[in-house]
Formats: structure tokens, C-alpha cells, sequence
């Protein structure tokens, strides 16, 4: 299967940095839609990093790295990520003042996905991701950890875009909300055809992944 996304020589230093201190380099990993990749490495190792490069909120890097064979730095970003990605933060970045329901429409508001009722495909979207609908009008603060992760995972699917980018999204849940939260990436992946990427500590989310890319500290 052809790879989505391509990452060839990537390399990547702090602007401040001196020009031989990266904190990234000489990076050569594929995705494939349909799989689950997990991005693990000790503090300091870059993992998230990675993830600003994969989802193009930080373009200066050198080498390649191209989606459906396009060069990010030739494409527009603003739709890349409003369209081909969905990104799940660690800390949610849920607004507080919305409700749940609110926060997963106004995503799709912002990608200006067309659909004839963004409420109905974002209580269809709370149903997939294990909540029902009596969580519509919950207030996030009013939501638990995992509650919120799933919010979290339902506004990036909004849009259905290609490929799930998650910075360490069960760092913060009990072992069985993990497991709960796992399933869903599994069925993103193998059921809806999704590419998953998650970058993690747990050996929980490595041993559920298809595939694991382990980044090392780059030697000084």
C-alpha cells in the first residue's frame, strides 16, 4: 500500500540553536492509512517536535516531508490541517466556555465541512467515541479526564480527515480508560481506513500499535 505520509531526511534544530545541535535528525519513516503507528522516545527525544513537523505547525525543517507525494512546504497548511489531519493534544484544548457538542461543531465550523446538520453528525460522533447524548450540553469543565479525551478524539474526526495525530493522549487516563480510548484509535484505523499516529510513553499504546518508530536523543 502507498504510503500517506513520507518523511525523508528530516532534520530539526531550535532557531536559537546552534546550526549543528538538532534536536531531530536524519528522520525516514512512512504511513500507511489503515494502521497504527505509536512514536515512542525518552524526554527530550523529539516526539512532539515530530508531531508540530507532521501536522505543519513548524515548517522550518530541513529534508522532506510530503503528503499524498506533495511537499508540505509547497501546500497549503491552514487547509491541510483543517481538511487531511486531526490533531489530539495532550492537554485536549477543548474551550472551557463551550459545551461538548459546541466544541466538536465549531471544529467543524472552522474546516467549513459541509454538512446538512453539524449537530446530528457531532451527537453521531460522541455515540462512536463511547458518549451518549445526554453529554451534548456538559459543559467541558464538567467533563472527566476521559470524557474529555473523547470529546477530544471526536472533534479531530469532525471534518474525517486522513490521518489522527495524538500527543500522548492516555498519559493522564487510568488503566482502563486507556484501554477504552485504545479501541477507538484500533477501530479508526482498521474500520474507518484512518492513519493513527500517537506519540506516547506507554507500553500499553506500543503493544496496540501496528507498527513502532523509537526516536533516540541525537548525539552531541
Amino acid at each position: 500500500m502507498k504510503e500517506i505520509l513520507k518523511l525523508e531526511n528530516v532534520c530539526y534544530h531550535y532557531k536559537d540553536a546552534d546550526i549543528d545541535d538538532y534536536v531531530l535528525k536524519n528522520i525516514n519513516y512512512k504511513f500507511e492509512k489503515g494502521k497504527i503507528y505509536a512514536i515512542k522516545g525518552k524526554s527530550g527525544s523529539g516526539k512532539t517536535t515530530l508531531l508540530s513537523l507532521i501536522s505543519g505547525l513548524e515548517t522550518n525543517y530541513e529534508g522532506l516531508i510530503t503528503y499524498n507525494n506533495q511537499d508540505l512546504k509547497s501546500i497549503n497548511l491552514d487547509k491541510y490541517r483543517n481538511t487531511y489531519v486531526g490533531i489530539i493534544f495532550q492537554s485536549y484544548n477543548l474551550l472551557p466556555h463551550l459545551t461538548a457538542l459546541e466544541n466538536i461543531v465549531l471544529s467543524m465550523d472552522i474546516s467549513k465541512y459541509k454538512n446538512k446538520d453539524k449537530k446530528e453528525k457531532a451527537i453521531n460522533l460522541m455515540k462512536q467515541v463511547g458518549l451518549d447524548e445526554s453529554f451534548k450540553d456538559r459543559r467541558v469543565l464538567k467533563l472527566s479526564g476521559g470524557e474529555q479525551q473523547r470529546i477530544a478524539i471526536a472533534r479531530s474526526l469532525s471534518y474525517n480527515p486522513d490521518i489522527i495525530l495524538a500527543d500522548e493522549p492516555t498519559g493522564n487516563l487510568d488503566k482502563e480508560t486507556e484501554d477504552e480510548i485504545l479501541k477507538i484509535f484500533t477501530n479508526l484505523a482498521h474500520k474507518e481506513n484512518k492513519c493513527v499516529i500517537i506519540v506516547t510513553h506507554s507500553k500499553n499504546v506500543c503493544d496496540s500499535a501496528d507498527f513502532v518508530y523509537e526516536l533516540k536523543k541525537v548525539k552531541k
